[in-house]
């Protein structure tokens, strides 16, 4: 028997450790080595030493059929969000993005009109967030498009904000509002479906423009790191909402060996999103707690800054830091407590 038919005896199936467990089993004994990196895998992006304040990068990969569909995302919108979820990935460690790399892999079925449409999006993008597009690879794909995004951002090293850093007792608080992206997911698969049993039936997406931006168009939440600094506030830890408010939360808590508690009648939602919800037969708070894509803000303050950001609509404070030893914890609104677990978006997993 040679050596790789003895390896394939015991293997393991991606999807059953996950996105996060995959990445956690690839990187655990990733030793760093230069002095100039100060902080590697674990947080949105790894930051660099670089005089005064530091450097931060991160990466991010969009693949045809896994995280977006060609049937309904036009291409412009898709090229447009692939830089501003990067964007907030800056956002989430409380810098300023300034450069992206972009590259993408391409089949035959896309004609060079088809990828400048593409590009038009990142270009819109990269001017209204006044970020350089810089470089980048093509290559072409056997079955579709990938889209591949590096981004560098610039931070004062006495503000950056990590994932770890929270501290018993204080504020969790959010930015804008949650779930009207998952609902824009669903308006748009339920359409695609009404379309292909029957394509003489057009598309209705009438009413629904903010649920549809959401989910096709997201903005980075550069306005609220520019708010905070105003405010002369600093967060103790910091994510973006990419999977889900519940995954974030559970994040924030794992890296910084601490509990969280929110209240259900304090998350943020929208009344478009309690309306469609109920078209859908969804609970809005499920829709916020495990939709994802929303690229909102969650983090932690001290409480001394809560008079500063209970007067600002942008932020909602909806729950606080515990001990660890109480665990994560939802507050319904009746006053009974769940355990808060991560049921957010996973791109490997089985249960997609």
């Amino acid at each position: 028997m040679n050596i790789m038919q003895n390896k394939s005896l015991n293997t393991t199936k991606v999807d059953v450790l996950g996105e996060f467990g995959l990445i956690d089993h690839l990187t655990n004994d990733i030793k760093i080595k230069n002095k100039n990196t100060i902080y590697g895998v674990g947080d949105d992006a790894a930051v660099i030493k670089a005089g005064a304040n530091q450097f931060l990068l991160s990466t991010d990969m969009l693949v045809e059929g896994i995280h977006f569909d060609l049937a309904y995302v036009p291409l412009k919108h898709l090229g447009y969000k692939s830089i501003s979820v990067n964007i907030s990935d800056i956002c989430a460690m409380n810098g300023n993005a300034k450069q992206v790399v972009v590259s993408i892999a391409v089949s035959n079925r896309f004609s060079v009109e088809a990828i400048d449409e593409l590009y038009a999006g990142i270009k819109l993008a990269c001017s209204k967030y006044d970020v350089d597009l810089v470089g980048g690879d093509t290559t072409s794909s056997t079955t579709g498009l990938v889209i591949s995004v590096s981004v560098v951002g610039e931070v004062d090293r006495k503000k950056i904000t990590y994932r770890k850093g929270a501290k018993i007792n204080d504020l969790v608080v959010c930015t804008g509002d949650l779930g009207a992206a998952y609902l824009g997911l669903q308006i748009l698969n339920r359409e695609n479906k009404i379309f292909k049993e029957n394509p003489s039936i057009q598309p209705d997406l009438t009413g629904h423009d903010y649920i549809l931006q959401r989910q096709l168009k997201p903005e980075p939440p550069v306005k609220y790191i520019e708010i905070l600094n105003e405010m002369n506030i600093i967060p103790t830890s910091m994510i973006d909402i990419s999977d889900g408010l519940s995954s974030e939360a559970l994040h924030l808590s794992k890296s910084s060996s601490c509990g969280i508690t929110i209240y259900e009648n304090k998350i943020p939602i929208d009344y478009t999103v309690m309306n469609l919800a109920q078209e859908f037969n969804l609970n809005p708070i499920v829709c916020a707690l495990s939709g994802g894509e929303e690229y909102e803000l969650l983090f932690t303050v001290d409480q001394k800054h809560y008079n500063k950001l209970k007067k600002d609509p942008d932020f909602t404070i909806i729950g606080y830091v515990n001990d660890k030893r109480e665990g994560n914890n939802l507050i319904a609104s009746d006053g009974s407590v769940h355990e808060l677990t991560a049921q957010g978006w996973n791109s490997i997993s089985a249960k997609k």
